[in-house]
């Protein structure tokens, strides 16, 4: 199994700050791109940040200057970074990964369960 996990998320007043974790497990070859995507109450699912094998990363215009994603790809591990926190960055976080599983063929798309961010006084 593939497994991706969340960690990091919790209640932080305006302009807090708070660090995401996700760690990739089980039966991995290969992870390309990683990346965080959020969703609010009453909102599709959106991207945030995403950062790709080549250390190339691309923000959502919402959060750039305030979000950074970075990796560790020795522990197929994905963090984002979240300065100045605001209201509207309220949403369930989810991790993403494009990756190859040992012994399958075409990349896959996984995801994490989600955790929960609210920015709120």
């Amino acid at each position: 199994q593939v497994q991706l996990v969340e960690s990091g998320g919790g209640l932080v007043q305006p302009g807090g700050s708070l660090r995401l974790s996700c760690a990739a497990s089980g039966s991995i070859f290969s992870i390309n791109a990683m990346g965080w995507y959020r969703q609010a109450p009453g909102k599709q699912r959106e991207l945030v940040a995403s950062i790709t094998s080549g250390s190339s990363t691309n923000y959502a215009d919402s959060v750039k200057g305030r979000f950074t994603i970075s990796r560790d790809n020795a522990k197929n591990t994905v963090y984002l970074q979240m300065n100045s926190l605001k209201p509207e960055d309220t949403a369930v976080y989810y991790c993403n990964a494009n990756l190859w599983r040992l012994w399958g063929g075409a990349s896959e798309m996984y995801w994490g369960q989600g955790t929960q961010v609210t920015v709120s006084s």
